[in-house]
């Protein structure tokens, strides 16, 4: 993943957390009797998409780690990238980011 994106990646979360706190903070200033009341709603995380895993392990596979890379698919129980269950990309993607 190109460090633009990644940036960008951060620039929609800082937004999303200003939101939230400028919402608190007027939840807070209005002085409500209860505040159990008041739901701040967290910035509902994007889903991991397989373009989003298909990124990260290619640009792990141009950094020479194409036999890690293999070794991970294969761990998940597939041969290829889109044989792997959706469910499991959240866990594919953080152990593909540590290697």
């Amino acid at each position: 993943m190109s460090k633009i994106k990644l940036v960008l990646e951060v620039v929609a979360d800082l937004r999303a957390l200003a939101s939230s706190i400028e919402a608190l903070a007027n939840a807070m200033q209005s002085n409500e009797a209860d505040p159990q009341e008041t739901t701040v709603q967290a910035p509902k995380a994007e889903p991991i998409t397989i373009e989003k895993v298909r990124a990260v392990l290619a640009e792990k596979s141009q950094g020479g780690k194409q036999p890690e890379v293999k070794a991970l698919i294969t761990k998940f129980g597939a041969k290829k990238l889109t044989d792997i269950d959706p469910v499991c990309y959240e866990q594919l993607l953080a152990e593909a980011e540590v290697l």
